[in-house]
């Protein structure tokens, strides 16, 4: 081999070296960043912690963090282990037309966590959110923050706040008898069916109103989650 080769193949060598510790690097300064954010949020709250804060503690600028996490939300999300952002699954129900803000939630939703991991994980935070402990609270803070707010937001009635609460109550049921209780035939009932029927429920609960879909069925369910003659 002449010395031109064995430089050559040495230089190549050196920028596959090179490369590699880059992308672990890069891996590694995630996990740090989300260690740090998870020792923030349990020191400091949801509200209180801040990018900059959480930048600190693991030692990063704060524009690395922004590189990582779009903003807090999806940090706290990230750190949770959470499936689904539910701050920007509002964002998007809330954009669309007004009538079906209800149905769409929670079709939205209920299509968000057809995965079986996905389930898994909303079961472990549903559980952690009735459970007495810090981990709780977090969730309380970020539920009121990103979600409870931007569902008051979207009405102007002076209850506005208690009608956002009623609603998440609704949604929080179906969720918890869905996938933690596993409640048949709600359980096993098809996506749209489970949307007719409680997304007029969380219309009322939020305007006033509710939309009845002339097409929509809405004979009863049988215990495999089937339509009834």
């Amino acid at each position: 081999m002449s010395e031109a080769d064995s430089g050559s193949g040495t230089g190549r060598g050196r920028k596959r070296q090179r490369g590699r510790p880059r992308a672990d690097a890069a891996v590694d300064t995630k996990k740090r960043i989300t260690r740090a954010a998870a020792a923030e949020f349990a020191d400091r709250g949801y509200e209180a912690a801040s990018l900059r804060s959480i930048a600190r503690r693991a030692g990063v600028d704060p524009a690395l963090v922004h590189h990582y996490f779009e903003d807090k939300a999806d940090l706290f999300t990230t750190t949770v282990g959470a499936p689904i952002r539910p701050d920007r699954l509002l964002s998007v129900i809330l954009a669309g037309p007004h009538e079906q803000i209800g149905e769409g939630l929670v079709r939205y939703l209920l299509g968000s966590l057809v995965d079986p991991t996905a389930q898994t994980r909303i079961v472990a935070l549903l559980r952690t959110a009735i459970g007495h402990n810090p981990a709780s609270g977090l969730l309380k803070e970020f539920l009121i923050r990103e979600v409870m707010l931007r569902l008051a937001s979207a009405t102007t009635d002076e209850n506005a706040e208690l009608r956002a609460n009623l609603a998440a109550s609704q949604v929080a049921g179906l969720l918890m008898l869905r996938y933690v209780l596993r409640v048949e035939p709600l359980a096993s009932a098809p996506i749209d069916e489970v949307a007719a029927r409680v997304g007029p429920v969380i219309q009322w609960q939020l305007f006033g109103t509710a939309l009845i879909r002339p097409d929509a069925d809405t004979r009863p369910l049988d215990s495999e989650g089937l339509v009834g003659e």
